[in-house]
């Protein structure tokens, strides 16, 4: 069976138009195209692309247009990001682009598009000196995976022993092991309700549009189907479940406990992980090694994945992960993860892009919240909700980016809002939330950080020796028109090693925020909820939507394509504008009953 790259797949998307170009261009410093521009892998809400750029005196930039497949109107995106020159080759993985180095690498995304839904990306390259050129690109958002209909349909039950079984309702394959033996490109598997124990392999792969489905009882309302790597609980093996260098397969409706790993993926591609319940485990989800470059298109949603971890942090940086993935093209979204050193994990691979994590609600986490560590560009990390978290969203480091984090509402953040350790460049934050004890805002690295960006966060705190401090050199960053609230601040900023003492004094001398906004956190959120008095305790999910009359409403700048259709004057400051619907986060619906009160599992 031949299998294609994602790489490829994203590529072969691609159709160029138009291209317009002035009669003055390239002509000395003149901007040049390096090639035609690329899509990236889409994504459940996102189209990414990016264009490589030659420009000796490095003045051009790239606009940004889309619109709906057929629609007349174009609307307007943020412009390309001009990458950092050579950031992509700061990791340990040789990047699967290398920009040359009398180039620039011009990147985005255009996001919160509907799913299955065909668009036009239009390119605009512009230079001062001349040059100029058109490119239109053609590409459709991903659907939520369907299974095919009228597909053939086995049964299984628990077992290895005795008859084998030969599938039927009747007559069902005894074990899961049994049963992948006869499986084949778009059957489905139901597994009756009682455990099945492990560890479990998983071998055989389907095809685009033809998934082997496995899919528990409680999926058809028969009760929980339980995949465990071992009867007692203490024992813990390695893997649950090992489905390496497989593709096109389905879990849905589980529950997974007891062992180390539940699910590892290495090398995989095209993985469902739906409406399972995961416990019992150190790692939830785990697909980290990509050497050949083909791993991803996962789409993992609607689970509930609780782990070891508990709050306050106490151990100290905690190993156990909720989901860790790389490569290209998946969606991580509407989940319930707690319980972990960190919920959601981007791991290192030559291939690190296109990849979407978004309206998951996700607690008591030791370490990270979040992270978006080792991006290359176009991952984004949008409308989720975190409580109760040591850091908040990581991005140490990212390699030129842009890595977008938006529309994200935290609360009871211990230290850092955004840890961006390492020397992050091109990470990009715009309308999140924070609410915290003590500082509002703060990076404690001596590490650099570059070409980054703010726009419309709402940071509230309490009293401390800062309202902002960022002990690393930021070079070429850019922030502003952010709002904080707290204090009293003996000083206000710290920004490469200068402090400013006022709100006022930061407006009017220092190099960045000279529209920061000052937000009473009395009287910012509607609900009337303030900073926590105590981090230490667990506290429980909060309304963070803004209060009439808050100095965060109308406060911000307008980003095209990520807050289009604000009410007010300005858009509103933080995770969410007024009058808007509130993102759903976790599970739209409930993987498998939980256990009710006293009951052993």
């Amino acid at each position: 069976m031949k299998r294609y790259s994602l790489r490829v797949l994203a590529t072969a998307l691609v159709m160029t138009v138009l291209i317009l170009v002035s009669p003055a261009a390239y002509a000395g410093a003149a901007a040049r195209p390096v090639g035609d521009p690329v899509l990236e892998a889409p994504t459940l809400m996102s189209l990414g692309a990016y264009w490589i750029i030659g420009d000796d005196n490095d003045n051009a930039s790239v606009e940004l247009h889309y619109r709906k497949g057929g629609a007349a109107e174009w609307l307007r995106g943020m412009d390309l990001l001009k990458v950092e020159s050579g950031a992509e080759q700061r990791g340990d993985h040789e990047p699967a682009l290398v920009v040359p180095k009398d180039a620039r690498l011009f990147a985005g995304s255009i996001v919160l598009l509907e799913p299955d839904t065909a668009y036009e990306m239009k390119l605009v390259l512009r230079d001062p000196d001349g040059a100029a050129a058109e490119h239109m690109l053609s590409a459709r958002t991903n659907a939520e995976p369907k299974a095919p209909a009228n597909g053939p349909v086995y049964y299984v039950m628990p077992g290895d022993g005795g008859a084998p079984g030969s599938g039927t309702e009747a007559d069902p394959y005894r074990g899961i092991a049994e049963a992948e033996k006869h499986a084949r490109p778009g059957d489905t598997f139901l597994l009756q309700a009682g455990v099945y124990t492990g560890p479990i392999t998983l071998r055989r792969s389907g095809e685009p549009g033809k998934p082997i489905i496995w899919r528990g009882a409680a999926g058809h309302g028969k009760g929980e189907t339980i995949l465990q790597g071992a009867v007692d609980d203490a024992e813990r093996p390695g893997r649950g479940i090992s489905m390496d260098a497989t593709h096109h397969i389905w879990l849905e409706d589980l529950t997974i406990r007891n062992s180390k790993w539940a699910i590892v993926a290495h090398e995989a591609s095209h993985i469902v992980l739906r409406r399972c319940h995961i416990h019992s485990v150190e790692f939830g989800f785990t697909a980290t090694k990509n050497s050949k470059g083909t791993m991803g298109g996962f789409f993992i949603a609607d689970n509930l994945i609780e782990g070891p971890s508990t709050w306050p942090r106490s151990q100290g940086i905690e190993d156990a992960r909720g989901i860790q993935i790389s490569g290209v093209g998946s969606d991580v979204c509407y989940n319930r993860i707690s319980g972990f050193g960190d919920a959601i994990d981007t791991m290192p691979s030559s291939h690190v892009s296109a990849i979407d994590f978004h309206h998951n609600d996700v607690s008591e986490l030791t370490d990270d919240g979040i992270e978006m560590d080792y991006s290359f560009r176009n991952t984004r990390c949008f409308n989720n909700r975190l409580t109760n978290v040591y850091q908040g969203i990581s991005v140490q480091p990212i390699y030129g980016g842009p890595v977008y984090v938006f529309r994200n509402a935290m609360y009871n953040v211990v230290v850092e809002p955004f840890k961006m350790h390492n020397g992050p460049s091109g990470a990009l934050m715009f309308h999140n939330t924070v609410v915290k004890k003590g500082m509002p805002l703060a990076l404690w690295t001596s590490k650099p950080i570059s070409n980054c960006v703010y726009r419309n966060n709402l940071f509230i705190g309490t009293t401390d020796k800062y309202a902002f401090a960022c002990e690393a050199k930021a070079t070429n960053c850019d922030y502003d028109y952010d709002g904080f609230g707290g204090g009293p601040f003996p000083n206000f900023m710290k920004w490469n090693g200068v402090k400013y003492a006022t709100i006022e004094d930061v407006r009017t001398k220092a190099p960045i925020y000279k529209n920061i906004v000052a937000v009473d956190p009395a009287t910012a959120f509607a609900s009337g909820v303030l900073p926590p008095d105590d981090e230490t305790k667990q506290h429980t999910i909060v309304d963070l939507r803004l209060a009439d009359g808050t100095a965060a409403r109308d406060a911000g700048q307008v980003l095209p394509g990520f807050n289009d259709g604000f009410g007010g004057k300005a858009p509103d400051l933080g995770a969410y504008e007024a009058g808007a619907d509130v993102p759903h986060y976790g599970p739209r619906s409930l993987p498998v009953p939980l256990p009710a009160e006293g009951e052993v599992r």
